[in-house]
């Protein structure tokens, strides 16, 4: 996965960062802005993401990368909007998706795994750089 992001990365100027607790040089995770598969029904369109080791949940780490994010994002690339999704029964994502000022969507079956799969049912997430300003004030 690390080479794929690497590769993302070289090939974009952005994408997915490793995140270490500051003075440990730990990795703990990663978080950051990706393009979606055109198969997903909000497609085209720039998500944000994050995968932090469960160790270091519910600390705020990645909240704050996921503002620098959203801030670079906005700021450096032009992104008019971006997204966020998770399943259903992930409330965690959904609350730092909340803290970050994103609105709920909609629900929708991840084309990707098939409908009896329980982590079919994703629900979305969105910011526009409108309210994100709001929010960031």
């Amino acid at each position: 996965m690390a080479k794929k992001i690497q590769s993302l990365i070289a090939e974009r100027g952005w994408g997915f960062v490793a995140v270490e607790i500051p003075d440990q040089h730990a990795f703990i995770g990663f978080v950051g802005l990706h393009i979606p598969k055109d198969t997903m029904p909000f497609s085209p369109c720039v998500e944000i993401g994050w995968r932090l080791a469960p160790q270091h949940w519910g600390k705020g780490y990645a909240t704050e990368a996921a503002n620098a994010s959203l801030h670079y994002a906005f700021m450096h690339l032009g992104v008019e909007e971006v997204v966020s999704f998770t399943t259903v029964n992930n409330t965690g994502s959904q609350a730092v998706m909340k803290k970050l000022g994103m609105s709920y969507a909609y629900h929708f079956a991840h084309p990707d795994l098939d409908a009896s799969d329980p982590l079919s049912e994703h629900v979305l997430y969105k910011i526009s750089k409108a309210q994100w300003e709001v929010f960031t004030r």
